[in-house]
């Protein structure tokens, strides 16, 4: 992995053309490996879990005591008189307080961590679920990759033979062994495949950067995936002996399953308003008032300001009686959302279930086509085999090769496509029965 990361730093660093001069080779591990580690998608997801451990420290935080001090000046411009010239008040006053406070019983701090800690889980699963589906979709698209490469090996190979094909019958031709007929067949077979390469070629590059786009890799480095289509074929096999359609594991309803049980704690929550709560509570002040205007003192002997600090302590206890019936109707609508959510878990289920079974028989099925694909290519190239020895014998037609190396070709082509589909339906029941990798 750390060879992984420096490759694509110092492509990074030197630009395009050092990334195409060496190409970031990618097996599928390290392309899943790279996709988890950098794709957006699952860092918000882990971003959202971070979020919620901070949402519960501040939680936590009511439960510890709250202490604030400040300080005041004030300076009377104008102050108070009664007739006869007497006033109220000083001329200058200094202020300094404090207050404590500390909760004693709090149910509704309380009942709010255990929502934390449900809103917690709930993100740490919609995390496993990105990581779910990207691995789903990073495999698809390496498959893809591949699966255009062996197209494009297939279609070349078959380009090159039907190329000697054309020269050969174009020798034969001029030396009257062939017609025209036979030249031209030849001709045309062998134009049909450019388009088809052409398609291809370009297919490549769009599954290039589909790959790109998951593992967040700039579109100007060149990647090169390694691996075959028959290679990991085989690897599927042996963790595909055992089929099942349990669906403990399932993202989806897991995540219906969390929403529900935030949605419990919401509602305790809710009603935990509605229960008294008791904290303890102290103040404290410091108060100078400029007496000069009052005693007559000088500025040197000391007693200008008459200093006071009255300390208090006390409990306080809170008992809601009647708030509009808000909270009432607060707690009535989260019982609705959690009847919703009864509904929704229960045809969730049902749904899944489907997509299981559908998605096991998809899986066999796709195997099954894949070895009668492999059967049929063994039968193809034999054919050719036999169509090839008999045209230079003199004994096949053009068009009865031309037909054989179609044929070939073609289920060459059917044989990738099938160990495509069914690692591509491997990839979609590991998805719904929520294995990660």
């Amino acid at each position: 992995m750390k060879r992984v990361f420096f490759t694509v730093a110092l492509a990074l660093a030197f630009g395009s053309a050092a990334a195409q001069a060496q190409p970031l080779r990618l097996d599928l591990e390290t392309a899943v490996q790279l996709a988890l580690s950098e794709n957006p998608t699952v860092k918000i997801a882990d971003m959202e879990v971070e979020r919620y451990d901070y949402v519960k420290r501040q939680t936590w935080g009511n439960l510890l005591p709250q202490i604030s001090a400040g300080g005041q000046y004030t300076r009377s411009i104008v102050k108070s008189e009664m007739r006869g010239g007497i006033s109220f008040g000083a001329d200058n006053t200094f202020a300094f307080t404090g207050d404590v406070s500390l909760p004693l019983f709090a149910p509704q701090v309380y009942r709010t961590l255990k929502l934390n800690r449900a809103q917690m889980e709930s993100a740490v699963e919609s995390a496993r679920s990105a990581r779910i589906d990207l691995v789903a979709e990073v495999k698809k698209s390496f498959y893809n990759i591949l699966l255009a490469e062996q197209s494009l090996a297939v279609l070349r190979e078959s380009e090159r033979t039907v190329k000697q094909t054309v020269d050969e019958t174009e020798l034969k031709y001029r030396n009257g062994l062939a017609s025209e007929y036979d030249l031209l067949t030849a001709q045309v077979q062998l134009s049909n495949l450019k388009p088809t390469i052409l398609q291809t070629e370009n297919s490549i590059q769009v599954a290039e950067l589909m790959l790109k786009m998951y593992l967040s890799l700039p579109e100007e480095i060149d990647i090169e995936v390694t691996g075959e289509l028959d290679g990991m074929r085989d690897a599927v096999f042996a963790g595909a002996d055992a089929l099942t359609v349990d669906l403990s594991e399932n993202s989806s309803l897991r995540q219906l399953e969390l929403q529900q049980e935030q949605l419990r704690r919401q509602l305790k929550v809710a009603n935990a308003s509605r229960l008294p709560s008791l904290a303890a509570f102290g103040q404290a002040s410091y108060t100078g008032n400029d007496m000069a205007p009052f005693l007559s003192v000088t500025p040197d002997n000391g007693a200008r300001y008459f200093w006071t600090n009255p300390i208090s302590v006390g409990v306080q206890l809170s008992v809601p009686i009647f708030a509009g019936l808000t909270k009432m109707n607060q707690s009535r609508s989260i019982k609705n959302q959690i009847a919703q959510l009864d509904l929704q878990r229960e045809y969730a289920r049902k749904q899944v279930d489907v997509q299981a079974r559908s998605a096991v028989n998809t899986l066999l099925t796709a195997r099954e086509q894949m070895f009668s694909q492999e059967t049929t290519v063994r039968q193809a190239e034999k054919a050719y085999s036999i169509s090839q020895t008999r045209y230079n014998a003199g004994a096949g037609t053009m068009l009865e090769l031309n037909t054989a190396q179609l044929t070939l070709t073609q289920a060459r082509l059917n044989y990738s496509q099938a160990i495509y589909d069914y690692l591509s339906a491997k990839a979609d029941y590991d998805r719904i029965i929520g294995r990660e990798r």
